[in-house]
């Protein structure tokens, strides 16, 4: 099984409860996805456990979304590859708190 190095960049608030400034840079083991990429950060920084996704259901919560390649991936299913750019950790997966109002 090949490890992957791939680069995510969260929004404030969560680098702020994760303790972490800049990108985190994440080994993914096997094919590289959503679902891949999320238990690696999951796995690496277990605050985030139910922050980005539902600690039950594992859906993406609501005012989450994910970017990666100048593309809105967050409607995308869990197990499809990312970009190859990602999987080769030359751009990186973005994590973004959706804004709401009125």
């Amino acid at each position: 099984m090949t490890t992957t190095a791939i680069r995510v960049i969260l929004p404030a608030h969560l680098r702020e409860l994760a303790h972490v400034h800049g990108e985190v840079e994440l080994d993914v083991d096997g094919p590289v996805t959503q679902r891949s990429v999320l238990d690696a950060l999951e796995a690496q920084l277990p605050v985030l456990v139910g922050r980005v996704r539902d600690h039950q259901t594992q859906q993406r919560r609501g005012f989450v979304r994910f970017y990666a390649c100048q593309e809105d991936l967050s409607h995308e299913p869990p197990d499809d590859p990312l970009p190859a750019a990602v999987a080769q950790g030359q751009e990186p997966f973005m994590i973004v708190g959706a804004m709401a109002g009125g």
